[in-house]
């Protein structure tokens, strides 16, 4: 509705509508903060959404890199299904994810509790623990390498010097699977301990006074107030850590290459080797949207539960 306002002469003027000055404003406030927005949204849509969607057409079609692309429809899919190393790279990467995680977690909780409290020295603890997320995934490797190497490593330098056999860890697959597994839990623990960390300053001391009042012990301290109250943080990290696992490569490419054979082959050393390597790059662009598939499907089923269990509480 409008109302008119007398202004002489019997001529009149129409004035705005009561709801139109906050209109405005909230449109200026969308305006500035898209304008916030807009320098990360094109970074993301240049380096990410862009990339995404290459790679799901490229990998529709065959090519080497080199001349016209090939349509071959579902070819690459229905290839995936025959093809048994992708299914050990996919088998490799489940048991990377499942060795890792929990250990990183409850790792992670642990020292988190235990840095948080007073403990003589604790920032040189932290400094140590924090320092492999500082480096690069590939010098991460080379030190791994350093410790693991099989004719030279330290530990079977150490082996042999107290007279025991040295450990097959790049001609074994088990031993060079658990050397990935040692590995990885090594490079990510820091990060879990860091996010862990944080919930817990952020947890009132007046809980876990009230509960020593009750006669609560440090066990049922930690099991009834800490572990609930970081369940936000143990959600992310559930989710950060899954993605990790899925997405491992640098450290694996340095350390073993997939080797021996394809016993430490995760999706993406696989990926690699035939997008880069054999240069089958359709190929290589399915196993990549494979892999994003399930990571988007197990992101999607985690933060669905998480937030039904908030809902219900």
């Amino acid at each position: 509705m409008t109302s008119t306002t007398a202004t002489g002469r019997g001529g009149v003027r129409t004035s705005p509508r009561p709801g139109a000055p906050r209109i405005t404003s909230r449109l200026r406030e969308a305006a500035v903060g898209y304008g916030f927005l807009a320098p990360n949204l094109i970074l993301m849509a240049v380096f990410l959404f862009w990339p995404i969607l290459w790679a799901i057409g490229l990998s529709f079609q065959e090519t080497k890199g080199f001349g016209d692309p090939e349509w071959v429809g579902l070819d690459n899919y229905a290839k995936l299904v025959g093809d048994p190393v992708f299914w050990q790279s996919l088998w490799n990467t489940v048991v990377l994810t499942v060795f890792t995680v929990p250990i990183d977690m409850i790792g992670g909780l642990g020292l988190a509790v235990l840095l948080n409290s007073v403990l003589p020295g604790r920032g040189v603890f932290r400094t140590i623990i924090v320092l492999p997320m500082v480096i690069s995934g590939v010098a991460s490797g080379m030190i791994a390498v350093i410790i693991f190497y099989q004719s030279t490593g330290i530990i079977n330098k150490t082996l042999l010097a107290l007279g025991l056999p040295a450990v097959e860890w790049q001609s074994g697959s088990i031993p060079a699977m658990l050397s990935v597994i040692i590995a990885s839990i090594w490079l990510r623990i820091g990060f879990n301990m860091i996010i862990y960390l944080a919930g817990l300053q952020g947890i009132s001391p007046e809980l876990y006074e009230a509960a020593r009042i009750d006669g609560a012990s440090r066990w049922q301290q930690f099991r009834s107030i800490t572990v609930p109250l970081v369940g936000p943080s143990t959600f992310f990290l559930l989710i950060m850590n899954v993605i990790a696992s899925f997405q491992a490569f640098d450290l694996i490419f340095v350390m073993t290459g997939g080797g021996p054979g394809y016993s430490t082959s995760v999706l993406g050393t696989y990926a690699y080797r035939n997008g880069f390597q054999i240069r089958e790059q359709g190929y290589g662009a399915a196993i990549g949207v494979v892999l994003l598939v399930i990571t988007l499907a197990f992101t999607y089923i985690q933060w669905r539960t998480s937030r039904t269990r908030d809902l219900v509480e």
